[in-house]
C-alpha cells in the first residue's frame, strides 16, 4: 500500500465507532479519500510507461545512476471491481527493448484479507504462463515488476483498513501544503508486508502523494518514492513521474507515465492468462484503446 487507496461514505463514523483517537480518524479519513481517488483512476485505465532502472550512487549531494540504467516501454491496463471497486485487476506488457517484447504480468488484487495477491508472468520466449509466490508471509519474497524496485504489493490499493494512522505533522513540503501521515500494519497484514512501517507526505488541496518512506521489518529506512510532475488529467491529480530509491539495494527505479487514457470500457476476458498468450487477441483491444491517448 505504498501509493494511492480506497473506501467511500461512512468513514468517519466507522473509526469512531472504533473508538479512534482524533488524528486517526482524519489520518485514516485522509488516506480513505486518496485511496478512493486511485481507485476512480485506475478503474479502466490505459497507460504507456518508461520503466528504468540502475544502480545509484550520490554526487554533489544528489542520488543519480552509476551505470546505463535498464529501460523498458510497457502499455498497462487496469479495471476495478467489487461493490465499493477494492478489487482490482491489472494487466502490463512490454514494448521494448525488442529481446523482452510480448513479456507480460497480470495480477489480481483482493480487498478480502484472507485473500493473496495472484501474479503471473509470461515469458515470450518460453511460450509459459509462470505463476509467481504472492510475496505474503514471512519467508515469501515480493514480486518484483519486470526486474525493477517497484514490487506488486507497491503497486496495490483499496486496503487502507488493514493499518492505523496517525498524523504526525502539517506544514510545507517544498511549495506544497502537506500532511506527514504515518501508517503502521495491523497485525494480518504485518503478516504478510516487508515493511513495519510507512510514512505518507500528502498534498493538502490535491490528496495526491509527494513522497513515501517505508521501513523493514528491523525499523531500518528501506524505500524512499518521490512524485514528481503531478497534472490534472481528467479532473483527477496524476503524478507521471514516480521513483523509488531502495536504499537498501542502492538500486533506484524511474516510472514515468508517456500516454494515458482513462474511463475506457475494458472487457473482463482481457484481464485474463488468455492476454497473455494470445498475440492477435491482445493486440485488437490494445489497439483500439490506443486511439485514446492523451
Amino acid at each position: 500500500m505504498l501509493k494511492i487507496k480506497s473506501f467511500m461514505l461512512g468513514t468517519l463514523c466507522s473509526i469512531a465507532a472504533l473508538g479512534l483517537s482524533a488524528s486517526e480518524q482524519s489520518g485514516h479519513a485522509i488516506m480513505e479519500k486518496m485511496d478512493r481517488q486511485q481507485r476512480e483512476i485506475s478503474d479502466g485505465t490505459m497507460m504507456r510507461m518508461q520503466l528504468s532502472t540502475c544502480k545509484f550512487g550520490h554526487k554533489n549531494k544528489q542520488i543519480s545512476c552509476v551505470d546505463t540504467p535498464r529501460v523498458k516501454v510497457l502499455e498497462s491496463v487496469s479495471k476495478q471491481y467489487g461493490p465499493q471497486k477494492k478489487d482490482s485487476k491489472g494487466i502490463s506488457i512490454v514494448l521494448e527493448p525488442a529481446s523482452e517484447r510480448g513479456i507480460g504480468m497480470l495480477t489480481y488484487n483482493y480487498d478480502d484479507t484472507t485473500k493473496d495477491t495472484e501474479s503471473w508472468l509470461y515469458l515470450s520466449a518460453l511460450g509459459k504462463v509462470k505463476r509467481m509466490a504472492s510475496g505474503n508471509g514471512e519467508d515469501s519474497e515480493p514480486v518484483s515488476v519486470f526486474g525493477s524496485e517497484f514490487t506488486t504489493e507497491d503497486m496495490e490499493s483499496g486496503n487502507t483498513d488493514e493499518y492505523t494512522y496517525q498524523i504526525l505533522q502539517k506544514g510545507p513540503f517544498g511549495d506544497r501544503n502537506v500532511w506527514v501521515i504515518e501508517a503502521i500494519p495491523k497485525p494480518m497484514r504485518a503478516a504478510k508486508t516487508e515493511y513495519s512501517k510507512l510514512l505518507y507526505w500528502v498534498d493538502q488541496e490535491r490528496y495526491t502523494l509527494l513522497k513515501a518512506q517505508t521501513y523493514d521489518k528491523r525499523g531500518k529506512p528501506f524505500k524512499q518514492i518521490l512524485f514528481k510532475d503531478i497534472e490534472k488529467i481528467n479532473d483527477y491529480w496524476l503524478a507521471r513521474d514516480v521513483t523509488l530509491i531502495n536504499l537498501q539495494s542502492q538500486r533506484l527505479s524511474n516510472m514515468k507515465t508517456e500516454s494515458i487514457t482513462m474511463n475506457v470500457t475494458v472487457d473482463d476476458e482481457f484481464l485474463t492468462q488468455r492476454t497473455l498468450t494470445d498475440f492477435a487477441f491482445r493486440e485488437k483491444t490494445l489497439e483500439a484503446l490506443r486511439k485514446n491517448f492523451q
